[in-house]
């Protein structure tokens, strides 16, 4: 098969690390770019492409290549590009990209790094993630399919990240015979919804990745296209250099290998930081002077964003992991409210009132969105009402943590301005999220210190306030339960409290429904009022089916572990519906309730509670028994 020579291709070996590569090439700027789409719009195939031209194939590679085309490929006889990229087994066996391929080449105007991300709904979060570090993206577009919703999710999303550089690769022209009109239509449909994107340039090429049309060199196929090839496109594509951001270093582990030693290890998040600056601890505003920078290569003057490096200071201060230094004369901002654009990652809803673990460079805090503002529709921009967030969704939310962050928004320092949302329980991360701006009641609010305090209001109460959290199906008997267990505090001169679930309903929660989103509101606003009573030194407890861990966790979190106990009645679904004390059930199995807990909407058990007790084998008296042990 013949190759492109118009621009001569340099890749690294297999045996020439990443950084070796780049230190051979420092003459020569570089330029990150991913590859991006909707399914099979050709973007492995167009590197894997790229890679064959640059004649630097082995031959135990390209045989390699031409027997997995013959097992896996998808060209009949011919070469498959798109295995040059694609490397795990189950992207082989079905033909789609899963993880994002990163590759590295040069040419003698300029060197690249690639991201190859996959074009699959399910896994835009990977797309994401490859396009949190590029300048520019070429956006691939199968020219018989026109644009997708995935190829405008593709597109907002660079958009979103910071990317202002779009080359339209307008892909598979073969198989439209190069018709002009065909390319002349996209790139009109295309120029309409990039309108919003705040793009610097947008350059569409007609090609085929396949053929090699357009890629290295002029394809004659295509006379009356005028414009660059991709090669000579990614050459010449102007890069301005991002603004100068505040120096930010947020200390990944203190370094005290020994009794002489103690150093703050991690990466440079912005600017530049020099020996003899004064740095500042933004959360605790301590001050010191920078005495060293330390690097696995020896010492240095001075280190600018993405080094990695400890700083040994002056003098000794108290800073841990999750710590922002600054320069002290350019303080960073910090904020518990802010308004960021979210990119919903997982099939669970994304809900407000649910609490998540937030992830801003090393710092970790506990986050809940408070409000959804709106959905975008990346078809039309349009900004659509919403109660909660589904896989894909991107949209503008207002959120809250558990104490205040080091932060900046995103337009200005990517590094403190992009964080992740990660699941309590499973661990798996399911938004990214972008700063858009911190809410101005986040510096005006402030919780006023009170004279009479919660030991004084126990003390005068004779015992220490405590929330008893009674969780179960309906019919498991929380309520009966809870009422018995107030009259016996009661009787024993305790100050007592009983939240009960149907009450709340009729005043403070009567604006709630039993959607998933309504529920987990209703438990939050509860253990709200809870932790308030329990505030006032009394003993609460609540009586609410709250069938989700993690909003019990939320509660457990805000009250506070050592305030809170789980009491779990655990009585089997056969005995509750045979009670059924509100014939619940049977309009449920009638389809008249929509999300009855444990009909048609499920009942997450907790993992470990302090007390389960089975009321259909335990007697009143001895559950009350058992409860006062807690109080």
């Amino acid at each position: 098969m013949p190759r492109h020579t118009a621009s001569t291709l340099v890749t690294a070996d297999a045996h020439t690390t990443l950084h070796e590569w780049l230190e051979k090439q420092s003459a020569q700027d570089l330029l990150r770019f991913i590859t991006c789409g909707s399914v099979d719009d050709g973007k492995s195939t167009l590197i894997g492409r790229l890679l064959w031209e640059s004649q630097q194939i082995f031959d135990d590679q390209l045989s390699a290549l031409e027997a997995d085309s013959r097992r896996h490929g998808t060209q009949g006889e011919e070469i498959d590009f798109a295995l040059l990229v694609d490397g795990l087994n189950a992207e082989r066996e079905q033909g789609i990209t899963i993880d994002v391929a990163y590759r590295f080449f040069a040419t003698p105007q300029r060197k690249f790094i690639v991201a190859d991300t996959p074009g699959h709904e399910q896994y835009t979060r990977n797309m994401v993630t490859g396009a949190s570090t590029a300048q520019a993206a070429v956006l691939l577009i199968d020219a018989r399919k026109g644009l997708l919703t995935q190829t405008c999710r593709h597109a907002w999303l660079a958009a979103l990240v910071g990317i202002r550089h779009i080359i339209l690769a307008i892909n598979k022209m073969d198989l439209v015979d190069f018709r002009r009109d065909v390319f002349d239509d996209i790139c009109q449909k295309f120029a309409a919804i990039a309108k919003s994107f705040a793009l610097h340039s947008v350059t569409p090429i007609p090609l085929s990745a396949l053929k090699g049309d357009n890629i290295t060199a002029r394809s004659p196929h295509t006379p009356w296209y005028q414009g660059p090839t991709l090669i000579g496109c990614l050459e010449t594509l102007e890069i301005q250099p991002a603004a100068e951001a505040h120096p930010a270093f947020p200390v990944q582990w203190v370094n005290r290998p020994h009794a002489d030693f103690r150093g703050f290890s991690g990466t440079l998040a912005s600017g530049r930081l020099a020996v003899g600056d004064a740095l500042r601890v933004t959360a605790s505003g301590q001050t010191a002077t920078l005495a060293r920078i330390v690097t696995a290569d020896g010492e240095r003057a001075s280190a600018q964003a993405g080094d990695a490096i400890t700083l040994v200071l002056d003098r000794e201060i108290d800073a841990s992991r999750g710590d922002v230094f600054s320069l002290a004369a350019q303080p960073l901002e910090m904020t518990d409210q802010f308004e960021a654009t979210l990119v919903w990652m997982h099939d669970a809803p994304g809900l407000t009132a649910r609490t998540y673990e937030l992830k801003l460079a090393n710092q970790w805090v506990g986050a809940s969105i408070t409000t959804l503002k709106h959905r975008i529709n990346v078809n039309t921009q349009a900004h659509e009402a919403c109660k909660q967030l589904e896989l894909n969704d991107i949209a503008v939310a207002t959120l809250t943590t558990s104490k205040p962050l080091t932060f900046a928004p995103y337009a200005e320092n990517p590094a403190l301005g992009g964080f992740i949302l990660v699941d309590k329980f499973t661990h798996a991360t399911i938004a990214a999220g972008m700063i858009r701006h911190s809410l101005r009641r986040a510096q005006n609010v402030h919780r006023q210190k009170l004279s009479i305090t919660r030991a004084e209001r126990e003390r005068l109460n004779g015992h220490k306030g405590k929330v008893l959290w009674f969780t179960g199906l309906s019919g498991a008997g929380k309520s009966t339960l809870a009422n018995a267990l107030e009259q016996e505090l009661h009787a024993r001169g305790k100050h007592t409290y009983l939240l009960d679930g149907d009450n709340l309903r009729h005043g403070l929660n009567k604006d709630l429904g039993f959607t998933e989103a309504d529920r987990a509101e209703n438990i939050r606003r509860i253990a709200e009022v809870a932790k308030l009573m329990m505030d006032a030194g009394l003993i609460v407890m609540t009586a609410f089916i709250s069938p989700f861990r993690a909003e019990r966790d939320m509660a457990r979190e805000l009250i506070g572990r050592e305030n809170f106990v789980e009491i779990y009645l655990s009585t089997p679904l056969e005995t509750c519906e045979a009670r059924d004390p509100k014939g619940l059930y049977k309009k449920a199995r009638n389809n008249q309730i929509p999300n009855m807990t444990g009909i048609n909407s499920p009942y997450e058990p907790p993992v470990e509670a302090e007390l389960e007790i089975d009321t259909a084998n335990t007697d009143i008296a001895q559950a009350v028994a058992l409860c006062c042990r807690f109080v």
